[in-house]
Order: C-alpha cells, then structure tokens, then sequence
C-alpha cells in the first residue's frame, strides 16, 4: 500500500501528462504483478465494491480520533471528503506497515464486507494504526468505493505500452473488460496483458470473445458545409440506445457495451441473432465483429421504441417473459471491424459499409440489420431531414467521412474530423434551484450539485393569495444537475447558497428561491416516481439567467406541452426517456448510444 499511497500522491499533486506517465511507469516496473494489476484496475475507472458503510468508517474513525460527534461533523463539513477528513483526524502512529496493494483489495477489505460492527470498527482502527497520512487516506478511498484521481485511463495505457514494449492500440483491446468487477485483478492477468504478441498466432489468446476499442464521434457545431460535399460523407440516424459490439469467433458469441461489460445474457434475442448470422454466413466470414446500437425495437412498424423501453431491460435482474415481451431489442450494425478473423478498421468507410450491407443482407437474421443511410442533394436538405429526428426517436445525425478508417475513443478532429454526432438541440427550459450538495474532489468545498424546480402553474396577475381556489404557487423539483457551469459561476453560486440556506439535510441545504437558470436537456418522459410527474434526460446548466427573476421561471406546463412533442409507445405513458440520473451509465451498467 505505501508504494500506492505515493503514487496517489504523486499522481494527484502534478497537472503535467509526462510527470504522470513516468510516475506509472516507474511504479508498474517495480510492482509485483498482483498489485500493478489492481493499480491498473482502479487507475483505469475501476469501482471496487465499499468495504463498510460510511457511518461505520465515521463511527471508527471518531473513536480512533476520541472526538465527539458534533466536532468530527463540523471538521467533515470543513473538509468536505471523508477520506481525507479521516487521514486529518487519526492521532500519529508508528506507520511501520507494509502489505501490497493486492492483498488489501483481494484479502483484507473483502474480509469486511458484512463483518459484525464492532468486528469491522476495530479492524478499521487497527488498519489505520499502521499507515501513514497518505496510505490511510488512499486506504480510505478504498474502502468507501470512492476512488479517483487525476489519470486517465490513456495515461495508464501509455505506461503499460513503456513497461511492456507493446503496441498501445494492442494493449487497448487486450483491455477491454478489464475493470468489469465481475473479475477480479490478479498476477495471471497483469501478465497476459503485457505478453509479447505473437505475430505467427491467427488470434492473440489473451482477445478470445473481446471487442476492439470503440471510435467515438466529435459534436458537431459549425455548419456542416465546412466539411465539404455531402457525397464524401456516410450520413446515418443518431440512434438513441446503448452502444455495443457484437463478435463472433470461434463458435462463440458475445455482446459488449462501450462501458466495456459483457451483457450477451440481458438481450438473448440479440445473442440468437448473432448466432444465426455466424451460422448463416459463408466460410469466409466465421470470424466477425460488429459495432451498432442495441435499440428497444418494434419489429412490426420497423422502428424504434423510447428509450424508457430500453431502460426496463437493463434495470431488471430478471428477465422474465413480460420483460421480453414488452421491451422487445433489436442489433442496428453501422461498421464492420472484422472478418473472417481479419481487421478491418484500417479500410475505408465506404468499403467497411458494402462490406456490412452485403453479410446482413445475404443473412437475413431477425432482429439484425444496418442503419440505414440517408441521402439528400446537399446540407440544407439534409438539415430539413435532421428537423424530422424527434418524430422518428433519433437524436440527429452521424457524420462517417467515406474514405475514414475506424479509429480508437475520440481523437483529435485533425483535418476536420473523420466522425461527427449533428444533434438536435436540446429541449431547454428556465428553473429554480431549491436544493444545493456539495462536490467532489477539488469541489468537495463548494456547493456545485444542485436540484431544479418549476412553478406548479403559469404566472397569472389574477392570482391571489387569498383566493380559495389558487392559493400561493409552489415550486415542484424535477430535474439535478452539476454541469454546465464556469469556475467563476460556481464560486459565486456558492456565495449564494451560502447566504440564502432555509435548512440543512446531512449534506442537502435547501434555500431562498433566487436563482434561475436555464436548462437543457435531451429526453422528457411522464414519471409517477417524481413529485413533478415528469423526468428529463441528461440536464445541464446552459445559463445562469441573471436577468430572470424567480417568478418568471418557467411552470410545469411548460414541461407537459413538450410531452406532447415526443412520440409515444401506444397505451404507454413513459414517452421518451428514463428517471433523472440514467445518463452514459444506464442503470450503472449500459452505456447509451450518446457518446459515439
């Protein structure tokens, strides 16, 4: 741990690309194999499961600390991040202890997990006794599942690649499911994952069933002229689902989502349709990966359904045959990645498409089929079609420059950009904050995560108080956010909230209504969960509206007239979109198809 706790540290306190790059490299060659693969797992956006519930860690802490509960709060509240409110707090200790970061993950912190309370609040003091500030902070981190830190995981990647001697386009494939915390990290897998290639093998051993590394899209904002004429581009619909890969070789078929989990068992039709499409297909192509969207599908009118439709597959643990039979999925495949065991993403667009369109076609699977392609004389007509997405439950148009090879996550726009999303624009609406949380990381001081309401009904001079059948108007929450806003807008946001809190919930202040800001957001959906009886997709701070005053924010039927506008499954209520917080993570699980 205390080689880790440094290299926290080291990673944390530095802004430079380079410095952090040597910092890994410099750890990962000297770590045993056990312990770089779990600093890989957490470096690279791995989610270990909490060890113990919060109150217990404060609980031992406090006793550790003998501070009573009102001090311990209010230096939490100082702080604003447990872990760190911890390592500040604990008396000094001899610090003597040494133990590898994969006996803590794999053997220690497990241990605890449903430990009786006494049990785990001895053991937690007893750990803490025997590290330094930073081991007990990072140790802390651990514990509590709340893990982060300045690197991304190309950071990681281009380390492992110096350790190594490999190619980091190899390195990225080889670790597609690597924080899947259905697997946990071990020497085996370190050592397979920085195994010298073999060139004369026909498939790397270590790649069995995995997925290349996805290409992702650049938004869109200028006018799309810029990018030449439309008959150099490949133009398809922006599918609202949840992106994916289907591969098949060897016999086998797997389903992986961009968040890098294998999901083939929660879209079984999907996987008979892959089935029948290696099954179908001529000897030439038994080895074969798609990249598409998993869509919520009605096959009878051959188009999409919300993606509301979508959400209840992935948020039921069961499948059942109502799941099944009311969110029906389909695979819209828009590039091929491999065939016949060969790669294809060096080749062109247009030469991966026919490619595509020509295996499907000769298939003819159910369930299975390619994003069309949408033709037009030139931009403007296409911009008219792009007014038509809200109808046909798309979010706009993607943008394939035909002579493009597949890439790896969203590189540099070079040269323009070989892939763009052209969205739609959101639907925006002006709203109230009313509740306030604070952040995290370098925000933990700061009230950044903030809840939005409308008024219960339109301003009206007629209304009146006093009147038996109005009464005052209320505000009614419908929507959190945390992003959209500048540094500086954040500060002075917080110098509001801070002056106007009415009442402190835990970590929750609710305040004097004065602020108004304009939201965005992508999807709007009835919710009998909600209060509002409405729940929006994806919302963002657009603007602090400074020059609004709270009583001209906009009212819930605001909200209700752009139900209106969303086309809905017959009979069904949900229209277009799931619960706030079901965003690039649906369920925690999926990944929505926004991010291509």
């Amino acid at each position: 741990m205390k080689a880790f706790a440094e290299l926290y540290t080291e990673l944390d306190a530095s802004t430079s690309t380079l410095h952090k790059v040597d910092a890994l490299e410099r750890y990962l060659r000297r770590a045993a194999p056990a312990d770089a693969a779990w600093a890989v797992y957490v470096l690279a956006g791995g989610k270990p499961r909490q060890a113990v519930p919060s109150r217990l860690m404060r609980e031992a802490a406090q006793e550790a600390a003998g501070l009573p509960d009102w001090l311990f709060e209010e230096s939490y509240q100082a702080v604003g991040d447990l872990a760190e409110t911890i390592a500040h707090l604990l008396p000094e200790a001899p610090a003597d202890e040494d133990v590898g970061l994969s006996v803590w993950m794999g053997e220690r912190l497990p241990s605890l997990r449903g430990a009786d309370p006494e049990h785990a609040r001895a053991t937690l003091r007893r750990w803490w006794a025997g590290l330094d500030w930073n081991g007990r902070f990072v140790l802390s981190k651990l514990i509590t599942g709340g893990f982060r830190v300045g690197v991304s995981r190309l950071l990681v990647l281009r380390a492992i690649a110096r350790v190594s001697g490999l190619d980091e386009k190899l390195l990225a494939q080889r670790m597609i499911g690597w924080t899947d915390a259905r697997t946990a990290p071990d020497a085996a897998r370190f050592l397979a994952l920085v195994a010298p290639a073999d060139p004369s093998a026909p498939t790397d051993p270590a790649l069995a069933g995995h997925p290349y590394p996805f290409f992702l899209a650049h938004p869109l904002q200028a006018d799309p002229a810029t990018l030449g004429a439309p008959a150099d581009w490949l133009v398809e619909w922006k599918w609202d689902g949840i992106r994916a890969q289907l591969v098949l070789r060897a016999g086998g078929c797997w389903l992986w989502s961009r968040g890098e989990e294998l999901v083939t068992e929660r879209f079984p039709e999907i996987e008979r349709a892959g089935r029948a499409l290696a099954g179908a297909a001529d000897p030439g192509d038994a080895g074969l990966v798609l990249d598409g969207e998993v869509l919520a599908w009605d096959a009878a009118a051959q188009c999409p359904l919300p993606f509301s439709a979508l959400q209840k597959r992935v948020t039921r643990k069961t499948l059942t045959a109502a799941v099944l039979r009311d969110s029906p999925t389909a695979f819209v495949a828009y590039d091929l990645l491999e065939r016949d065991g060969e790669d294809w993403r060096g080749r062109p667009q247009a030469e991966r498409r026919a490619a595509l369109e020509a295996i499907v076609a000769r298939a003819a699977v159910p369930g299975l089929m390619v994003s069309p392609r949408v033709e037009a004389a030139d931009w403007p007509a296409l911009s008219a079609l792009r007014e038509t997405s809200r109808e046909r439950r798309v979010e706009g148009f993607m943008l394939k420059r035909a002579s493009a090879a597949y890439g790896i996550g969203r590189t540099k726009a070079e040269g323009g950009g070989d892939w763009w999303k052209w969205k739609i624009d959101p639907f925006t609406v002006d709203a109230v904050l009313v509740y306030a949380q604070r952040g995290h990381g370098r925000r933990a001081s700061l009230y950044t995560d903030y809840t939005f309401a409308v008024w219960d009904r339109p301003a009206d001079p007629a209304d009146r108080a006093d009147r038996a059948d109005a009464g005052p108007r209320v505000l009614l929450p419908f929507a959190k956010a945390y992003s959209g806003l500048t540094d500086a807008e954040i500060r002075g946001v917080d110098a509001v909230i801070r002056r106007t809190t009415v009442e402190k919930f835990g970590p929750v202040r609710s305040v004097t209504p004065t602020l108004v800001f304009e939201l965005g957001f992508e999807g709007i959906a009835r919710s009998p969960r909600h209060k509002s009886g409405i729940a929006v997709r994806f919302p963002r701070m657009l603007r602090w509206r400074t020059d609004k005053p709270v009583g001209e924010a906009d009212s819930i039927d605001v909200l209700r007239a752009m139900l209106g506008g969303v086309p809905g499954r017959p009979g069904d209520d949900s229209a277009a979109g799931p619960a706030p917080g079901a965003g690039d993570e649906a369920s925690g699980m999926l990944d929505s198809g926004d991010p291509r």
